[in-house]
């Protein structure tokens, strides 16, 4: 029959024809295996049917299917009767991929007289699941080996790699500092793997900061990367400083706070404050304020831990303080011309910087007077300054003395009609000034014991007049002689001779007039009589000594 003929040539082929070329496909766990059959190749001649089989420890038939016909006879019992069968291009299909179908699929295309066989191994590969640390450390240790935890990749096939990274650098088992242990656990039932690596890492102060995570590899990738993870690092106190919390400056009536700053962790939460000699001792702290401190607070401040007092932070502290004396101070009255000693007297923690005023106008330096004047009057003040400290002194200094005339003199006014007195005077207090007649009166300002006085009058005569000033500390007098308009100066006095020489020129015109008139009138009286032409003798001299006389 066809079914005795056709196992004859298979169990021919199987014995005596050798396998083909052998290629791998990888498959993934629980998917469906695709295993090709003659890819790319041409069938036989008169092809009759086709075959899969598999080889293990022991050969096992799967299905086959005759040629023209659409049924396929499945040959399989147990494990594969449910799980292969055959794609339109003759290919093996297995569902629900395991570990246990990594083995070797052959392909026999079945002629009359050509056989053809395709053998391929196949593999199947699983990922593993996302890395995890597990069993972590609650806290590390300072220069002791301490387990930090253990990194897991579960189910996977082939196993995982792991590998531990701190910030970003790889870890290396150097079998002192760093030790990791790797452990493979395969599942009896699936025949994946579980693969953890335990560390055991010797931590630095510095561990602090560092970051710690564990990575996977596998053939199917991408690389994964665990979740981040930080441990607490306990490290013994190295060391201790003092600090003062305050900013700028400490002077005279601060408060301060010392503040004692101690690595280690734990920190050290009491400590000992080591104040010029006395040791006061704070809890659940590490501040202690001054309060209200002194130039004699000035000195060196230590602290310490409490259950370490080899541990020292110190500080020197300066407290800083300025005293400023003013001699003379208040109010101050003096005589013109007199001496006064100023004497500013300072005593401070550092250098200072001593500024000068004068009635709140800056001044170069400090004032010195060897003989006073009235201008200097005013206020003084002095400003002292150190390191934020800054105080002031002042004194009034009033230079008193008995008013003088520097100056009295006289114009005319812009009018031409009235005379200005101006009378300037020295003193102080401020002098009053009268004058000995009346007119009207204009003050300047009085400024550095200086006043100008002035009065202006219409004087009708020739006159004297005074000019007197006083204060409480005496008085002093001038006089002035002042004209009338008419005599009251040189200029009058020659207006006045200039119009006694022209009364005196036109005098003499009006003679000179009258007299021609009558001698006009002379001749025409002679033409009547010879007498009266020719006149006497002695009226003719007459005529000739009028005629010769000079004009006055």
């Amino acid at each position: 029959s066809w079914s005795v003929i056709c196992g004859a040539t298979m169990l021919f082929l199987c014995v005596f024809l050798p396998a083909s070329s052998l290629q791998t496909i990888t498959a993934l766990y629980g998917d469906t295996i695709k295993v090709p059959c003659n890819p790319g190749g041409v069938k036989p001649a008169s092809h009759m049917f086709t075959k899969w089989k598999y080889v293990n420890s022991a050969p096992g038939d799967l299905l086959v299917k005759q040629a023209h016909m659409d049924e396929v006879t499945i040959q399989a019992t147990g494990f594969y009767k449910d799980r292969v069968s055959m794609g339109n291009d003759s290919s093996l299909l297995i569902s629900r991929a395991t570990l246990e179908d990594q083995k070797t699929f052959t392909c026999m295309e079945v002629g009359p007289a050509d056989i053809k066989e395709y053998s391929t191994n196949v593999l199947v590969y699983k990922k593993p699941s996302a890395p995890q640390i597990k069993d972590k450390v609650k806290e590390l240790e300072n220069g002791k080996l301490t387990a930090v935890g253990e990194c897991v990749a579960l189910n996977a096939n082939p196993p995982a790699n792991i590998t531990w990274f701190k910030n970003d650098t790889q870890l290396t088992d150097d079998g002192k500092l760093i030790v990791i242990t790797v452990l493979l656990k395969k599942d009896p039932t699936t025949g994946l793997t579980t693969t953890s690596s335990k560390l055991q890492y010797t931590a630095v102060k510095q561990d602090v900061y560092s970051t710690f995570t564990c990575t996977i590899q596998h053939p199917l990738g991408p690389v994964q990367v665990s979740a981040p993870e930080k441990f607490t690092v306990i490290y013994p106190t190295e060391t201790v400083d003092l600090q003062v919390v305050n900013k700028g400056s400490i002077k005279e009536g601060d408060n301060v706070t010392l503040k004692c700053k101690a690595d280690g962790n734990p920190r050290p939460t009491s400590f000992n404050f080591h104040l010029k000699g006395k040791k006061v001792t704070v809890d659940n702290t590490d501040t202690y304020a001054l309060t209200d401190v002194t130039r004699n607070s000035t000195g060196e401040y230590k602290c310490s831990p409490v259950n370490n007092d080899k541990m020292v932070g110190s500080k020197n502290i300066v407290v800083h303080y300025l005293d400023v004396s003013l001699n003379p101070s208040g109010k101050i009255i003096k005589n013109v011309e007199e001496a006064l000693e100023v004497q500013m007297q300072k005593n401070a923690s550092a250098d200072v910087k001593v500024s000068w005023t004068k009635d709140n106008e800056k001044l170069g330096k400090q004032p010195v007077f060897t003989q006073l004047k009235y201008s200097d009057s005013g206020v003084y003040e002095c400003e002292v300054s150190v390191e934020g400290i800054t105080k002031k002194r002042s004194f009034q200094l009033v230079v008193e003395g008995k008013p003088v005339i520097k100056k009295l003199d006289k114009k005319r006014g812009d009018e031409g009609k009235h005379k200005v007195l101006m009378c300037e005077a020295e003193g102080s207090p401020k002098p009053t000034v009268q004058w000995s007649i009346n007119g009207t009166y204009e003050e300047s300002p009085y400024i550095n014991g200086k006043i100008t006085h002035k009065i202006t009058v219409l004087p009708r005569e020739n006159l004297t007049v005074t000019c007197m000033v006083s204060n409480k500390l005496g008085a002093d007098t001038k006089e002035i002689l002042v004209s009338s308009r008419k005599f009251s100066e040189g200029e009058d006095q020659a207006k006045l001779i200039v119009g006694i020489v022209v009364g005196l020129i036109l005098a003499a015109m009006i003679v000179g007039i009258i007299y021609w008139i009558y001698q006009k009138k002379s001749k025409q009286g002679s033409w009547k009589t010879g007498e009266k032409e020719r006149g006497t003798s002695e009226e003719s001299k007459k005529l000739e000594e009028n005629n010769h006389k000079p004009e006055v």
